[in-house]
């Protein structure tokens, strides 16, 4: 069984553009979704990535939306923390794809990292 694990250098949960999360009043909280509006640069990209190395520059301090914790997942989006792995998988994939594509450098990294 594949177990959830973030690649260096992909930054694909980095692309923010809330036209395409429309549901974000869903799951954050009135002050962070002002927090995550203001880390949105033109592009649709976090403010605090590095584009270049593709990494987070505040990962260390980053808010609670941008962290894969079981408690965090399952009060923002109702996952059972055994579900999360699954969950985390199937997330990261669609990003990666949505981002870059299907048959790109990051996704075939995520699907080596895992094991696919």
């Amino acid at each position: 069984m594949a177990s959830w694990q973030c690649i260096k250098q992909c930054g694909a949960c980095c692309h923010l553009d809330p036209d395409e999360r429309p549901d974000l009043e869903e799951y954050l909280s009135p002050e962070e979704l002002g927090l995550y509006l203001s880390m949105v640069s033109e592009g649709g990209w976090c403010v605090n990535l590095d584009q270049q190395r593709k990494e987070c520059t505040i990962y260390a301090n980053r808010p609670r939306f941008c962290r894969v914790e079981a408690e965090i997942f399952q009060d923002m989006y109702g996952i059972e923390p055994e579900e999360l792995n699954d969950f985390a998988i199937d997330c990261c994939r669609q990003q990666i794809e949505a981002v870059y594509g299907d048959h790109s450098l990051e996704s075939l990294r995520f699907d080596q990292a895992l094991g696919f």
